[in-house]
């Protein structure tokens, strides 16, 4: 195996000490906080800082709970425009590939994954436009194509990042995998994901708030994967924190 392909998307260094006991609870309340503040009108960069500050959180931290946290309206309109995974029986999907890649990968290795207050699962890894593939990458692919199958799917395309390292090996191997199982799947490189998933027209895969504030039909596959397949994953549950009294 490839000397990229030996490494694991799992915890870091210092997650165990920073996602437990009195962190975590210091993290419910900064999760519910920064979702009063953004009901409020304030904006979330400001947010981050605000109530980072406040609670005196690492960098890694704020990553957590920003990506934990959204507004009461952009929650409902996330889950008005779920579908259940029975509705894509025959229906064109489009998946935003290093989104749901790297979640999954992070499941299988072990690492931390937030259950945030929309119903999404994100991890808190950033690639920063470096992507290397790891142990699990193509037992993570196989993994959501043996899934998908199950509901019957018109197509899937998968789309990368053109920008990020590697993505053009990462869609080789998402050709390679749909090609042996066959799968009607195609991966393209693409400059802006974001706005193609938007305006395709077809049922998105994504856990990217900028993707699913556009009020797009999608399906929370991540969720989906979690409860079925890692019951004993790293997850914290931020789910609940908008209800917070």
């Amino acid at each position: 195996m490839n000397i990229h392909e030996q490494r694991h998307r799992g915890m870091h260094l210092n997650d165990q000490a920073l996602f437990s006991g009195e962190q975590l609870h210091r993290l419910h309340d900064a999760v519910y906080e920064f979702c009063w503040l953004l009901d409020r009108g304030y904006a979330r960069h400001s947010v981050i800082r605000l109530v980072g500050d406040h609670h005196q959180l690492t960098k890694r931290q704020r990553l957590a709970i920003s990506r934990a946290a959204c507004s009461s309206s952009n929650r409902e309109l996330r889950k008005a425009t779920c579908l259940r995974m029975e509705q894509t029986k025959d229906r064109q999907l489009v998946i935003d590939g290093f989104n749901l890649v790297i979640s999954v990968e992070t499941a299988m290795a072990g690492g931390l994954l937030l259950r945030c207050c929309d119903g999404c699962i994100r991890d808190i890894a950033s690639i920063h436009g470096t992507y290397r593939l790891v142990h699990e990458t193509r037992q993570a692919i196989e993994l959501i194509g043996n899934v998908l199958q199950d509901f019957s799917p018109a197509s899937v395309l998968w789309l990368f990042d053109k920008p990020v390292s590697n993505s053009g090996r990462l869609a080789e191997m998402v050709r390679d995998i749909a090609k042996v199982h066959c799968w009607n799947w195609q991966a393209e490189l693409i400059g802006n994901p974001d706005q193609v998933i938007r305006n395709s027209g077809k049922v998105a895969i994504t856990s990217d708030s900028a993707i699913l504030d556009g009020g797009v039909q999608w399906l929370n596959l991540g969720a989906y994967l979690i409860t079925h397949h890692f019951h004993e994953s790293w997850l914290l549950d931020f789910s609940d924190a908008l209800n917070k009294t």
